[in-house]
């Protein structure tokens, strides 16, 4: 190669090394050995030594930032992220083939599955342009994600580089797990420098992903396998393919590794032959699956059947069996929840099951302990649901002679009121709106992801807060400064974790402030959630939000009209009304708003199309008012889509500062250009 230029050399080193990780991490069918490799990559890191001005973004020898990052920054999702609705037996899996081939109108048409298995792992959404891997993302609330980009790079099953020469911008959607191999080296080595080890690989996996050292997480083993082409440009999902099969075969052609098992199978008896041979199969796999994925493998009769709020309606996610274990009952505490419900839970003899080991586990209501007769110092047969949830099946006969029935206790653990239970409940209550628990876990719930999604006030945070009195109820949250926030001394959630100090926040208060700060422009519907009025749901909020269009009409209406809202029964309306005719509850919402928290609804007017329906909107540059992604939410409220280039179809660009290359292209194709001040109006305005 000494003849060949300098750029040359480089060209064909990179190649080689790009061709043995997809052998080794992709194909896992090495063509050379380690020590071979490590030669190829030593020659390329010395040659780019020597011409630094060669090195290229996706250059293998570029997986790993130079240091460590400071913090992960949020950002939007092209498309939600939805998860799947679960399936745990042959019968539920010919309900959704019925409701699949019912709303496709196929009768009795077999109906054509892809079957993958799923993968125990993250969920990662990757996005590529002109080839090159440009972002990484977490599924985080499906709506809004971390970007991960620095540690996605460290992973060598991703190809920074993709194996085709489509330049449009591509999304793809997969999961990053730990296979067994690496998580058993990774706790040999943490328990060998005494660090605490992990429950299990997909809680490593997660925790290495969100390690702010890239340097750290290349040295974990991760891998990962995608499934989903989300978006080619400026296209729908599956652009240029008609069926799933197709779309995992172009994934694979390009260098992305997946998952080599999966089948397409005609009807769902096919799918259900697939699901129990790999029962038990599963595992001689070297990485942890769950369960299997099932997918109407044609894409148009996806589109027809479209989605609920939380699930689509063309895939399910079959669950294998939970596996059981016996462990020691050794005590039967209560905890007490943001609506005051005061629920058991068994507290275990530590025990090894489905991967993790379990401590805890629920016990439902005191009658289901009452019914299996549970009592402390029992041996219990417990089981996870699902593989997720521990929950405990029943004693093991018989009781120890000096066992005693247990009892639910007449106080609140938390504040010592009398607790109380309504006639027609199982569920005992704290009747205290004050008691510390119950304001716990209301605070907890208003900032969570699917609430108003304050990033960084999560459970230890929260327990801090409340403790030193600096908050009352979640109106308080909005009165936070960022000096007090800073100097606050926070424990950690697991003290098993790689930060188990107790530490202060720092600069982490500031960026928890400019959350909270944030947050003042969700939409009605995440409000309405987060207030955790009993019975309103996510979707039951966003009915709420889109029919009345603010708190206010909200506030005011009676039973009767709250249930001419879509899908709002009874129940629901009256839970509304009560929570609307209590004068504190008023009191707090009045706080809220005065504090600038959002109190209308964002959405379309009405099921019909937004003010921009039928116009595609391009940005560049960067806004000072808000970050791209919350630009984007802004305009696809209003109905309009936002593309990733500019082209005759543009039918505005949005232009920030520092705008480059696709201002020059507007300006060419005469296409009409906002500054950021008119962008502000139009969005302000309601898209007019």
């Amino acid at each position: 190669m000494s003849t060949l230029s300098p750029e040359e050399r480089l060209r064909r080193l990179r190649e080689q090394v790009r061709h043995h990780e997809e052998r080794y991490y992709v194909l896992n069918d090495p063509e050379i050995s380690d020590a071979e490799f490590d030669a190829l990559l030593k020659a390329l890191e010395a040659l780019e030594a020597e011409y630094p001005d060669l090195i290229t973004p996706d250059s293998p020898t570029q997986r790993v930032a130079g240091r460590p990052i400071e913090g992960f920054q949020t950002v939007e999702h092209l498309e939600p992220m939805l998860s799947l609705d679960n399936t745990y037996s042959s019968d539920e899996l010919r309900d959704f083939d019925e409701r699949v081939r019912k709303g496709a109108e196929l009768g009795d048409v077999p109906v054509a599955y892809i079957a993958e298995l799923k993968i125990d792992g993250l969920s990662m959404a990757l996005t590529y342009e002109d080839g090159r891997l440009v972002r990484g993302a977490t599924r985080g609330d499906g709506q809004r994600g971390e970007e991960v980009t620095a540690n996605v790079r460290t992973i060598r099953a991703i190809p920074l580089q993709l194996k085709t020469d489509l330049t449009a911008r591509l999304e793809v959607r997969g999961e990053v797990y730990l296979p067994r191999a690496a998580f058993e080296k990774t706790n040999r080595e943490r328990e060998a420098a005494g660090d605490p080890i992990f429950a299990n690989p997909r809680n490593a996996a997660a925790g290495a992903m969100r390690n702010l050292d890239p340097r750290e997480v290349a040295t974990r083993g991760l891998r990962a396998f995608f499934y989903q082409l989300v978006r080619a440009g400026e296209e729908a999902e599956g652009s240029g393919y008609a069926h799933h099969a197709d779309v995992l075969t172009a994934l694979a052609s390009w260098g992305l590794p997946v998952e080599p098992h999966w089948r397409r199978c005609n009807g769902i008896d096919e799918v259900i032959a697939f699901c129990d041979g790999w029962a038990e199969k599963r595992r001689t796999l070297p990485f942890d699956t769950d369960g299997v994925v099932i997918k109407v493998d044609d894409l148009a009769l996806r589109a027809r059947l479209g989605a609920t709020a939380k699930f689509p309606r063309w895939a399910t996610a079959f669950k294998f069996p939970p596996e059981q274990a016996t462990t020691v009952l050794r005590k039967i505490e209560v905890n007490v929840g943001r609506t005051g419900a005061v629920t058991p839970y068994a507290v275990l003899e530590p025990v090894f099951l489905a991967g993790s080991t379990i401590s805890m586990a629920t016990l439902h209501n005191a009658e289901d302990v009452a019914r299996k007769d549970l009592r402390e110092g029992d041996r219990v047969l417990i089981e996870k649901g699902g593989d997720v949830i521990p929950k405990v099946v029943k004693a093991i006969l018989p009781h120890a002679d000096d066992s005693q029935p247990w009892a639910m206790p007449d106080r609140c653990p938390s504040c010592e009121t009398h607790l109380r239970r309504d006639e027609e409940e199982v569920v005992w209550r704290c009747p205290n709106t004050s008691c510390p628990a119950r304001l716990r876990r209301s605070l907890e719930h208003f900032a969570s992801r699917t609430a108003m999604n304050i990033e960084g006030l999560g459970e230890s945070l929260v327990d801090q807060l409340v403790t030193q009195g600096l908050i009352q109820d979640v109106a308080d949250i909005y009165a936070l400064r960022a000096e007090q926030l800073e100097e606050l001394v926070v424990a950690p959630k697991d003290p098993r974790s790689d930060r188990a100090r107790p530490r202060k926040l720092g600069k982490v208060g500031r960026n928890i402030v400019a959350e909270i700060e944030r947050s003042k422009q969700n939409d009605l519907a995440r409000l309405i959630y987060g207030l955790g009025i009993r019975h309103v749901g996510e979707k039951a909020a966003a009915t709420l939000a889109k029919t009345f269009r603010t708190m206010d009409q909200l506030l005011q209406a009676s039973v009767d009209v709250l249930q001419t809202a879509p899908e709002i029964g009874p129940v629901v309306a009256s839970s509304v009304r009560d929570f609307a005719d209590e004068p504190k509850n008023r009191e707090l919402v009045a706080r809220l708003a005065s504090a600038g928290v959002n109190m209308n609804s964002l959405a379309p007017q009405g099921d019909g199309p937004g003010p921009l329906a039928g116009k595609t909107f391009v940005l560049t540059g960067t806004l000072g008012s808000m970050t791209r992604e919350e630009a984007q939410e802004r305009l696809e409220r209003l109905g309009a889509k936002v593309a990733g280039s500019v082209s005759r179809k543009t039918s505005c660009l949005v232009a920030g500062a520092d705008a480059g290359s696709k201002l020059e292209r507007a300006r060419e194709l005469g296409v009409e250009t906002l500054d950021e001040q008119q962008f502000l109006a139009l969005i302000m305005n309601g898209g007019s």
